[in-house]
């Protein structure tokens, strides 16, 4: 019994099975649609220190809020680039990595990316006053946490991630001085890396307000930012928790204000007061050690006002 299918035309002889499609001599392709045409760019193999951008691996509402920065990349081409550690602390890093499109190398950015220890090295310090008032979604994950479990330690590391990506989203949309912030990956946030451009023209890290000897003029502008940051804070029933010239940064004449897993809910958390307290003597004592007359009990009252 014969096999053959005379329906089907024979292969002719210079066919070939590799990646490139056999197209008869005499074909014209001038009349292809250029709707079908495109152009084909591979991209090099990943080097060390390197990975593809996790941007479209994310959830939706794992990345930042609309509408996005136009220096966000989301190319799906997209290459992640580690360039080194920017800080290191006890409960999380903070590394630079360069995102950008191979093909498009001058619309790339640098991030930072702060990722938080694994539990068996890290300790959030008095973490329980800060998480109170606070539910999770999972009782299974509530549970494991009170018990302090080696699951309950690896929850308690997406929690406070997740705690930070939150406030970070919640502040940027009530227009605070915030990092915008990029994505979320388990453990790692994306975010905007606060500059400065020194006088040779060098991009660098803005330093902590605790660094800068600003004149008495700028103290003042700095300290009304601050001032009007924390009435948008109360007003919105929030409090940083742990606010310091250490955990704000000065870039030129903007103040933005960095690390805010710990934010505690004002009136939720039984500590929401002395956290906003607490707050308010450290921000004022670090201004009058600086030469400009501040009260904190004065501050605290203003605040009061704008929260009740």
């Amino acid at each position: 019994m014969s096999h053959d299918h005379p329906q089907y035309p024979a292969f002719p002889d210079a066919f070939s099975t590799d990646a490139d499609r056999y197209v008869p001599p005499s074909r014209d392709l001038g009349d292809i649609d250029d709707r079908f045409v495109f152009d084909f760019r591979s991209y090099d193999d990943l080097a060390d220190g390197q990975r593809w951008s996790t941007w479209l691996s994310v959830e939706p509402l794992s990345r930042g809020p609309e509408p996005l920065p136009d220096w966000v990349v989301t190319s799906q081409g997209a290459i992640d680039t580690e360039l080194g550690v920017l800080k290191t602390g006890k409960e999380a890093d903070v590394h630079l990595v360069e995102r950008a499109d191979p093909l498009d190398p001058a619309g790339g950015v640098v991030m930072a990316a702060k990722r938080y220890r694994s539990p068996e090295h890290r300790s959030f310090h008095r973490a329980a006053s800060y998480t109170e008032g606070r539910s999770m979604k999972r009782s299974r994950d509530e549970r494991a946490l009170k018990r302090k479990s080696t699951f309950g330690r690896q929850v308690a590391a997406g929690e406070w991630a997740v705690s930070e990506w939150g406030a970070l989203v919640r502040l940027w949309n009530l227009g605070l001085p915030v990092p915008y912030p990029v994505q979320i990956d388990g453990t790692e946030i994306l975010m905007e890396w606060i500059t400065v451009v020194d006088e040779d023209g060098t991009v660098a890290t803005a330093p902590r307000l605790a660094q800068v000897r600003p004149s008495r003029e700028l103290l003042a502008v700095y300290f009304e930012q601050l001032t009007d940051a924390l009435a948008t804070m109360v007003q919105s029933g929030v409090v940083h928790g742990d606010l310091s010239a250490y955990n704000i940064l000065a870039a030129d004449e903007r103040l933005v204000i960095i690390d805010l897993p710990q934010i505690v809910d004002l009136v939720g958390n039984l500590n929401g007061m002395d956290f906003l307290q607490r707050d308010c003597a450290n921000i004022c004592g670090w201004f009058r050690s600086r030469g400009l007359e501040v009260d904190e009990h004065a501050l605290f009252a203003e605040l009061m006002a704008h929260a009740f």
